[in-house]
């Protein structure tokens, strides 16, 4: 009996084994995209290309968030440097200083040098007369300019005055003008004007004279900024020098000459308005004012041979300025805290990756990057999947004229030298200074516009086989559309293919954004991606010594187009029939 009982239940036991599914049974009677997924999954290559995609974009869409810093975000460093604050030297040449509404030109000085190193009272240049008033031996001079009034003939007794055109004499000239050249004088005075009569064989006149030209080797230096040094200030300041006087008026305002320490300071109201010296100092920062306590700490230090003075600045930090004698010139340098771009820094805590040339953090602009050249991938295969189904659709169901029409305008698209006409569109839009976001969306229409003839020519092959076969020969004896024919029937049978090409092309599109910019060509500062931060390092002494600029974007563009290959190749496989099962 209980041989029997065992009997029976071997017997049920290998009924049931019989009956079960083993491992490659099982697989059989999978669905065809769970035996897709099955055989794509067993390829470890596949996986590995998987895993890498979607690390990337984790890094490139999520990472962003995490970072504290923006794609854009200039990083400062303050250091330590020497800086030139200023230049000095002691001035050995004339200045030129006009009169309102005067000119003195190179000629008209070039004239007068000539004419003091002869010792000579006046000169003529530019169909003008100066007469000289020396101020100050070889140092300073005052140039008149003459401006004849009237003509005299003197015949014994009798003088005939004849005023010149144009000329206002005031009452009373004729006699006292007569009465000085009958005396032999030569000025006289009217209304506190003065005149002066010139008489020769040739020609005689009456002329006035204009100060026009101060010629001294002085500098006026203002106590501040906008106090104004007038031609009349130094042209009656130098008389007044001149001449030992302490006071002079100007512009109708009082001025007087204080002499301290061989130190000449005009005052005004009292109080220190310019003071008067020969050494030039030159600000090296434009519109940096020069005080005249910096004036003439550095005086009296280049007078002492010093090496350097203590100054304090506007809050009243003592600074070291050192003295640094070139030839006749002095360099007057200081150390000072400079804000500077923290360009190129290597990689720390602070930033992973170190910065690049602008001072913005690596990481950051590697997230974004990643975005740029991810995003144009996709949308460039899509507009070339689009344009290409559409158009490989239409011409391998139809065929006849629309097959020849397409296929000639796919050959006509492969014959167009992809490169030059992606120059030429960058320096369109170059010129036309295209806003750097829209230029991204140019590049992707223009990259879908010119890559659709290779999908148009897959989709095309494989409906010409398709389109032949029992199915579709049925569909067309049940009378359905052609619009169902195509995008129901046959075209869902040339998505594997689609797929396939379409993954395989994306990192083919990532090298080709990342060539366009780096040619200057694709995505614009500031805008990062992978390949205009390749870009970026055009120098050879960046490129040797500075890696961690531009290896970190060559690796993931690397690592992406292997990773859309390997997952390329693990589709490609998984749709294969012909694979083992």
């Amino acid at each position: 009996m209980a041989n029997k009982d065992n009997k029976s239940l071997n017997n049920e036991q290998h009924i049931s084994t019989s009956n079960s599914l083993g491992d490659e049974q099982r697989v059989r009677v999978l669905s065809p995209s769970m035996l897709v997924i099955k055989r794509f999954f067993r390829n470890r290559l596949a996986v590995i290309g998987l895993i890498t995609i979607a690390s990337m974009f984790v890094f490139s869409f999520i990472g962003p968030f995490f970072s504290p810093y923006g794609e854009i975000q200039q990083f400062m460093k303050v250091e330590r440097e020497i800086q030139t604050y200023a230049g000095a030297t002691y001035n050995t040449n004339y200045y030129y200083t006009t009169a309102p509404g005067r000119d003195f030109t190179s000629i008209d000085k070039a004239a007068f040098v000539l004419a003091a190193n002869n010792r000579h009272e006046s000169f003529s240049s530019g169909g003008r007369t100066y007469h000289i008033n020396t101020l100050s031996q070889d140092d300073t001079y005052l140039l008149g300019e003459e401006n004849a009034v009237a003509d005299f003939i003197s015949l014994g007794e009798n003088i005939t005055i004849t005023p010149k055109s144009g000329a206002a004499l005031p009452s009373g000239f004729n006699e006292t003008a007569a009465e000085a050249v009958a005396s032999g004088a030569d000025k006289f005075v009217i209304d506190n004007v003065e005149y002066h009569i010139f008489s020769s064989k040739r020609s005689s006149y009456i002329y006035t004279l204009s100060d026009t030209v101060l010629l001294t080797k002085d500098l006026f230096n203002p106590y501040t900024p906008d106090s104004e040094i007038s031609f009349e200030l130094q042209k009656n300041s130098e008389l007044a020098m001149a001449s030992n006087e302490t006071t002079f008026e100007a512009d109708g305002i009082k001025y007087a000459l204080e002499t301290k320490d061989s130190k000449i300071t005009i005052l005004k109201d009292g109080e220190p308005y310019a003071d008067i010296s020969n050494l030039i100092i030159t600000s090296t920062a434009a519109g940096r004012f020069i005080s005249i306590p910096f004036r003439n700490a550095v005086e009296k230090a280049i007078s002492d041979n010093a090496d350097s003075f203590i100054m304090p600045d506007e809050s009243g930090e003592e600074i070291e300025y050192n003295i640094i004698r070139r030839d006749l010139e002095y360099a007057i340098q200081t150390i000072s805290e400079v804000d500077l771009l923290d360009t190129y820094a290597s990689p720390s805590v602070k930033h992973w990756v170190g910065t690049n040339g602008a001072g913005m953090d690596m990481l950051t602009r590697l997230m974004y990057g990643g975005r740029i050249s991810l995003s144009i991938g996709f949308v460039v295969i899509f507009i070339e999947m689009f344009i290409g189904v559409i158009m490989g659709g239409i011409s391998g169901f139809f065929g006849g004229v629309a097959d020849t029409i397409i296929m000639r305008i796919v050959d006509t698209m492969n014959c167009i030298p992809t490169l030059p006409l992606y120059i030429i569109l960058g320096t369109i839009m170059a010129t036309l200074h295209i806003d750097p976001t829209l230029r991204i969306y140019l590049l992707m229409v223009v990259l879908g516009i010119t890559g659709w003839t290779g999908i148009a020519r897959v989709v095309r092959g494989q409906i010409l086989s398709l389109r032949e076969q029992e199915f579709m020969l049925a569909e067309e004896a049940l009378g359905m559309s052609t619009r169902r024919r195509i995008f129901h029937h046959l075209i869902p049978n040339v998505i594997p293919q689609l797929i396939v090409y379409a993954t395989m092309g994306l990192g083919s599109i990532i090298l080709t954004e990342a060539t366009l910019s780096f040619l200057n060509l694709g995505v614009k500062y500031p805008y990062a991606s992978w390949g205009n931060i390749v870009n970026a390092v055009n120098d050879s002494y960046v490129l040797t010594n500075y890696t961690f600029a531009w290896i970190p974007a060559g690796l993931l563009i690397l690592i992406t187009v292997l990773g859309f290959n390997f997952i390329g190749d693990g589709l490609r496989d998984a749709f294969d029939p012909k694979m083992k099962r």
